[in-house]
């Protein structure tokens, strides 16, 4: 692996509905990297895919059941965001009520503080965003028209989203959603550097990438879209790889 660049798209709108994504990131990416080249992973924040798939609620539009009235007082939320959050959940996974802290899995199966709901770089005091209906499928579209476009085949492109980690204070940005790429890479039964057989090493690259591409992204940056140049990563496999444990593995549920 050589140089990796991770590199901001700069220029682009506050997006909303009326938007082309894909066109607007091949537009940028001229000005801010010399254009889509093969093997770039495009990294786009979930946000502005919501944004342009219409996923943003007005909360004046939201009216709460009886059941999120009572918890929203017990967490000290607003009541039509708690009814968003349940309305976009599975299961109450964890609930501090001292801070304000509601966990659920949410129904697109990520584990996430409400659902992955929240209002920031969301404009309009009442507003806030879901997240995208298939983040899959979004990256699927947004690789498939840029690949129309740029007339490039072999990218990968991530959406990402700032969760919080187990154990770890602070955030970071994982993948929710990955197309043209295969999620990982697996090291079993390489030779590391000491001539060992690695067993079981599977590197989630597009967490690694995601969380990367926050270093150019920031969170009042405006830069919603990065283009990381140089990364190594395996194409896609036919058979659907998700980025999600089934529950049944894991240790802590």
């Amino acid at each position: 692996m050589s140089n990796i660049e991770i590199i901001g798209l700069t220029g682009l709108p506050e997006f909303d509905t009326s938007h082309n994504l894909s066109e607007m990131i091949v537009e940028a990416a001229f000005s801010s990297a010399g254009g889509i080249k093969s093997g770039d992973v495009i990294v786009v924040t979930q946000k502005v895919v919501s944004k342009v798939e219409g996923m943003v609620r007005d909360l004046l539009d939201i009216d709460p059941t009886p059941k999120a009235q009572k918890l929203a007082t017990k967490l000290g939320k607003d009541p039509r965001l708690v009814q968003l959050i349940l309305e976009q959940s599975t299961e109450i996974v964890r609930t501090d009520f001292e801070r304000g802290v509601l966990i659920t899995e949410s129904i697109h199966g990520f584990i996430c503080a409400n659902a992955g709901i929240d209002s920031s770089n969301i404009e309009g005091d009442t507003s806030v965003a879901l997240l995208p209906k298939d983040s899959d499928a979004s990256a699927r579209k947004i690789l498939n028209d840029i690949r129309r476009l740029a007339q490039v085949q072999s990218l990968g492109v991530i959406i990402s989203d700032t969760f919080g980690r187990p154990w770890r204070d602070g955030h970071v940005n994982f993948a929710i959603g990955c197309a043209g790429m295969s999620p990982y890479i697996d090291y079993k039964d390489t030779i590391d550097a000491v001539g060992q057989v690695l067993k079981v090493t599977t590197i989630c690259i597009a967490d690694e990438l995601a969380a990367a591409s926050e270093l150019a992204t920031g969170k009042s940056l405006n830069i919603p879209v990065v283009i990381i140049r140089g990364s190594e990563f395996n194409p896609e496999n036919e058979e659907y790889e998700s980025l999600l444990r089934p529950k049944e593995n894991d240790l802590f549920r």
